[in-house]
């Protein structure tokens, strides 16, 4: 592979440096997964639903930091946007780990998690920066195959370090990440951003920027079809490990089961890679949904008709949603992106806020349903799939009468 326009870094080392940036976010959460029971008898006295709290709050904090950390990085530049969002990220990581109360905790992951919309949102500018159309779509693509192997491994990571030191100590584990992803992105990577191409900072020009996005038919359907996938990741996250604990009684392997999904979830961003430039990415996103809503419908009816081997099929249909994601959200993102490569920092913030906000906000309510069975959560993955087909469907003909 070829090196990034003006970098000195390989094109392999950028994706992989690309991805582990955007696995900010998701370490953050997934390591904690393990630690709800434990959280919940220290600490959170109303149960394993309020101590997953420290979920949610730092899902708020990312959502309302990223919206500003795109603009910010428009005006001042790539770079100084990551040091800042990863010092804010540390401090964050810090103050949760000495709280003595689940109050002060929520609101340090919420600091956490403003400092990890940096270089969360920062890693999709520059991707836009350095490359568009199908081969950004590629790039997302490779992005987040790596992105996926760390949710494959952050559960069991924090079921070790919890074993071997209780469950504060996954904290210091965050400054340690965060202080590689800070030397490796400060070393090898150079400004993308030339000065004479910043927008300066002013709410005039970040009010025009999101006009122009919602006003873009492709675009505003796009953000609208991303945020109900990440609804989708947001349910399984909130309700996986009560199905493999109260369902399936397999809470202590609960880890092992959620790495294996997640690695092998990961063949689709490479399918998606090699795909997306013969077939397009609205085309791809189509055909993944199609494919959640045949498997859904039909794991509905397995459970209807009391079939046997639950266990197995609700194995393959999780392993087919993180399937799916591989196969929509970069190409989502890169449909969104593609027209607004003039405000790429904007862009980028306003797709990560309003589909990480809004998906938290309409999964949250999705965990009351849970029954002791996976149907609620499998019939509301088929109800979304089928709504974000008939939106892609909507896009289709936009861009026709485009």
């Amino acid at each position: 592979m070829t090196k990034p326009e003006g970098q000195k870094i390989s094109k392999v080392e950028f994706i992989a440096l690309m991805a582990l940036m955007f696995a900010t976010v998701a370490f953050s959460i997934d390591a904690m997964l393990p630690s709800l029971p434990q959280i919940a008898q220290d600490i959170a006295h109303e149960g394993v639903a309020q101590a997953a709290l420290v979920i949610t709050f730092f899902v708020i904090g990312m959502g309302a930091g990223t919206f500003f950390a795109g603009p910010l990085s428009d005006a001042f530049g790539r770079k100084p946007l990551v040091y800042v969002g990863l010092a804010i990220y540390a401090l964050g990581a810090v103050l949760s780990w000495i709280a003595p109360t689940l109050e002060l905790m929520l609101a340090a992951r919420v600091l956490q998690g403003v400092g990890a919309a940096g270089p969360r949102i920062v890693s999709a500018a520059i991707i836009r920066d350095l490359y568009s159309g199908r081969t950004m779509a590629s790039i997302l693509s490779l992005t987040m195959m790596v992105f996926l192997l760390v949710p494959a491994v952050a559960p069991l990571v924090g079921s070790l370090i919890m074993e071997a030191f209780g469950w504060r100590a996954i904290f210091p584990t965050f400054l340690i990440f965060g202080a590689i992803v800070l030397v490796w992105f400060g070393t090898r990577i150079t400004e993308t951003l030339p000065t004479d191409k910043r927008r300066p900072l002013r709410w005039s020009l970040m009010w025009d920027a999101v006009r122009q996005m919602f006003a873009n038919p492709t675009v505003r359907l796009s953000i609208f079809v991303q945020t109900l996938m990440l609804m989708i990741l947001f349910c399984v996250l909130m309700m996986v490990q009560p199905i493999f604990d109260v369902t399936f009684e397999r809470a202590d392997s609960f880890p092992i089961w959620f790495g294996a999904i997640a690695m092998l979830s990961g063949v689709s961003s490479l399918l998606n890679a090699t795909m997306v430039g013969r077939y397009g990415m609205r085309r791809l996103v189509t055909w993944a949904l199609s494919a959640q809503v045949f498997v859904s419908a039909v794991f509905v009816l397995w459970m209807l008709a009391d079939l046997p081997h639950l266990f197995a099929f609700y194995i393959f249909w999780q392993w087919g949603v993180m399937f799916q994601g591989g196969l929509t959200v970069a190409n989502l993102n890169a449909i969104a992106m593609e027209p607004m490569g003039h405000i790429a920092g904007m862009a980028a913030s306003v797709i990560g806020a309003v589909s990480t906000i809004l998906g938290a906000a309409l999964a949250s309510p999705i965990g009351l349903l849970f029954d002791g069975t996976p149907m609620p959560l499998v019939s509301v993955v088929l109800f979304v799939c089928l709504l974000a087909s008939v939106l892609m469907q909507s896009m289709r003909r936009a861009e026709v009468a485009g």
